[in-house]
């Protein structure tokens, strides 16, 4: 009853618009247009990446709409999104997996709270299986060496700007020659690779950064130039 009232009120005051009657997959559908227009962005303003809109549309055709999608989009409860992670754990899935699969339902509910097209947000306060994360492990020089000399040799350029440089899969995919500069000891990391869009912006405003070339690197990096690896714009292919 209270809710009701303060319901009400806000409907009066136009903070709270009434329910159009749609379905929750009826929301995810819209959502997921809006993200991959740009339109709709993740809570850093910035536009969702292929792939984590990808893993969103996986997370709810797989696990999320066949149980709530029929609903409407209004009268979903804490209790039922409850109800489907206690499912999904029971299905011995990973904590992971099912926080992942609740990501994508928490992004459209907070929208549609910011919007004022809801008064509640049925995604808050549920009871998350805890993620325990592994240490990270770290090679030392002596093992990194071991680890490229047992490579064919046309693929130790590769290996070692990975170890050396820290650049992720998707940075190394899409690394310019344009962007190493063997003289002046740094590479530039400006884009990543998306196997879907090909070129994007990095994964974070902080992906953007210049990286020191250790001497070791700018030997393999100049051994890989010497046989070839320059003719090409990317580094580490030809395409």
């Amino acid at each position: 009853k209270a809710w009701r009232q303060d319901a009400a009120g806000a409907l009066r005051a136009g903070t709270l618009r009434a329910s159009d009657g749609r379905t929750v997959a009826a929301m995810a559908d819209e959502w997921l247009a809006g993200a991959r227009s740009g339109v709709i962005r993740n809570r850093s303003g910035d536009p969702y990446k292929p792939a984590a809109l990808r893993a969103y549309e996986k997370a709810l055709r797989l696990r999320v709409l066949p149980a709530l999608g029929a609903r409407k989009f209004s009268q979903v409860q804490r209790v039922d999104v409850q109800d489907l992670v206690d499912r999904l754990l029971a299905q011995d899935l990973s904590p992971s997996t099912v926080q992942g699969s609740i990501l994508p339902l928490r992004a459209i509910y907070r929208r549609a709270v910011t919007r004022g097209d809801i008064a509640v947000n049925p995604t808050t306060g549920l009871l998350l299986p805890a993620i325990r994360g592994r240490r990270d492990r770290i090679v030392s020089p002596e093992q990194a060496r071991l680890l490229l000399a047992a490579l064919p040799e046309r693929e130790r350029p590769l290996w070692a700007t990975a170890l050396y440089a820290g650049l992720r899969r998707g940075e190394l995919q899409a690394l310019r020659w344009e962007d190493v500069d063997l003289d002046g000891g740094v590479i530039r990391v400006q884009r990543g690779w998306d196997p879907m869009e090909g070129e994007i912006a990095p994964k974070s405003a902080k992906g953007k950064r210049t990286v020191p070339i250790a001497g070791v690197l700018r030997d393999h990096l100049t051994d890989h130039w010497l046989r070839g690896g320059g003719a090409g714009v990317l580094v580490f292919g030809n395409g």
